[in-house]
């Protein structure tokens, strides 16, 4: 085999694969942060994508020669991201976390169904089977941190998680899209700068706290919008490589890291249930990647 033959697709695939699940992980953080963050639900998301607009600027600057145009699939991401950011973090308001998370975590389902009716990307029935041991492990994983507090308003807490998984199903596919003429910097500084105001005004619209009453709050958005960049960054980036449908099951590692992160940070135990879980949730991501190459016609 030649040497140029070795350096292709697969090396290209394996790269991808790579930084998406970077991406994946360094987002498992955000839990950790919002919780840290001392303002509004919408208001922390605004925060957060307003802080990274100008480190985007100047990554589309460096790897695009600036910000150019937008396109409208960069546009409809950055709505439906609005859309994801305020319905999660009032869903785990009104909810408790475990169904916030369970509900959150069938984006993957969503993606699949999406793009299979209506772009007649059919996907192979191994890659149903991923998607299934993913999401069954994802579930194990929140509903294992055992009975909380069921929230001050159940159903509507779980509609808006389930809302949740659609609005971020919408978000990857738009930008999926939009990565097919514009690089990942550029397509995140529009996406970001279209759903800023959405989120600043839900927050005004709900009388949300606008601003972190204290440093560490201050600290914690600004480390919101520095993950935003690294973490949906590399997501954008590798949506110009893999399927859309491939990197929804693949970012369901944020609930491994952050589970992870909170028994190292704060002393919160994996039950084993929620280790099964995890390891069933990864297993299901390795699945996925054999099985998107199976492809079948529509």
């Amino acid at each position: 085999m030649t040497e140029a033959a070795m350096a292709s697709p697969d090396n290209g695939r394996l790269k991808a694969l790579g930084v998406l699940v970077a991406g994946g992980a360094i987002i498992g953080l955000a839990p950790i942060l919002v919780r840290l963050s001392d303002a509004g639900p919408a208001a922390i998301g605004f925060w957060r994508v307003t802080f990274a607009l100008p480190l985007l600027a100047l990554m589309a600057l460096r790897s695009d020669g600036g910000v150019g145009a937008p396109s409208k699939f960069a546009l409809i991401a950055g709505l439906a991201f609005a859309g994801d950011l305020s319905f999660w973090h009032y869903s785990i308001h009104y909810t408790s976390v475990a169904n916030a998370t369970v509900l959150t975590n069938l984006t993957p389902v969503v993606v699949t169904i999406v793009a299979w009716l209506a772009f007649r990307q059919r996907p192979a029935n191994l890659f149903l089977l991923a998607v299934g041991l993913a999401v069954g492990g994802a579930w194990m994983m929140a509903a294992g941190r055992g009975a909380g507090a069921p929230g001050a308003n159940p159903p509507l807490g779980d509609s808006l998680a389930l809302s949740t998984a659609g609005w971020y199903a919408i978000y990857l596919m738009g930008v999926a899209a939009a990565r097919k003429s514009a690089g990942a910097a550029r397509v995140m500084f529009w996406s970001s700068l279209a759903s800023a105001p959405v989120l600043l005004a839900v927050a005004l619209a709900l009388g949300e706290n606008l601003t972190p009453s204290s440093a560490a709050g201050w600290a914690a958005v600004v480390g919101l919008g520095v993950m935003h960049v690294a973490g949906q960054g590399s997501i954008a980036w590798a949506l110009g490589r893999l399927p859309a449908a491939t990197a929804s099951v693949v970012v369901l590692i944020q609930p491994v890291v952050a589970a992870i992160l909170g028994w190292m940070l704060f002393a919160e135990a994996m039950t084993p249930l929620q280790m099964a879980g995890g390891m069933l949730a990864l297993f299901g991501v390795v699945l996925a990647q054999a099985a998107s190459r199976q492809r079948k016609p529509a």
